[in-house]
């Protein structure tokens, strides 16, 4: 369960967030204070941080300056000002996202969820894995599978199922694979595509994928289709 920390010195907005934060499947923490927010963000390191500016003992500006220091988790200020001053100020020390109090409780979550997607997919990108339905792709290790089963692929076939499922719907056509999979300089027959991708489907094959094909449209290419968007 993904973790919020809530940091407003008005525990009439803090529980409103939290009772939606909850809703959303969150697991929220609620500080009153700039020194209670530095405290539990240290000892819960959460998922992303709901940071009021005007806050006591510490405001939310210097909160967001000593989290930057040790992290790069997500952080949305709040505030009851809406100078475009402060605005930049909090942007520029580090906030990922700015709103201005009063707010609608359920633009702050859609904020969090878009926030927390973003991130997700950044470091599926950085890490090389793909998922989709029962389909599991690891550039990095050169693993593929299929309900958690291994897939024996080779590693041409790993980087051409690589290259259609990443841009799912979109086709491919013989000479996109080639030079994406053997590279610009390669003066290989293009018909080595087609080989390849007889292989790969016929090992694909092997297991029921419902929800997913390498699908050959005539005379252009190929393309790696979610069937459940056929119309």
């Amino acid at each position: 369960m993904l973790t919020l920390l809530i940091a407003d010195d008005n525990k009439q907005i803090t529980s409103i967030l939290e009772e939606y934060a909850k809703k959303e499947g969150y697991q929220p923490h609620l500080a009153w204070d700039g020194l209670e927010a530095l405290d539990l963000f240290h000892k819960l390191q959460p998922d992303l941080v709901l940071l009021d500016v005007m806050m006591p003992k510490i405001d939310g500006f210097e909160v967001c300056r000593e989290i930057r220091k040790s992290s790069n988790v997500p952080i949305i200020m709040i505030t009851a000002r809406g100078e475009d001053f402060e605005r930049i100020m909090g942007l520029d020390i580090g906030a990922d996202d700015y709103i201005v109090k009063p707010f609608s409780p359920g633009e702050v979550m859609a904020r969090v969820r878009a926030i927390l997607r973003r991130i997700s997919q950044t470091d599926e990108q950085r890490k090389q894995v793909l998922s989709f339905a029962n389909l599991m792709i690891n550039l990095d290790d050169y693993l593929v599978t299929i309900d958690q089963h291994p897939v024996s692929l080779t590693k041409k076939e790993i980087e051409i199922l690589w290259t259609l499922a990443s841009s799912r719907n979109k086709v491919f056509s013989r000479d996109n694979l080639l030079n994406s999979v053997w590279g610009y300089d390669y003066f290989g027959d293009i018909r080595t595509v087609d080989s390849h991708i007889k292989r790969l489907r016929s090992k694909l094959d092997s297991f029921t994928h419902e929800d997913w094909e390498i699908k050959t449209i005539w005379g252009v290419g190929y393309k790696f289709e979610e069937k459940n968007n056929e119309e």
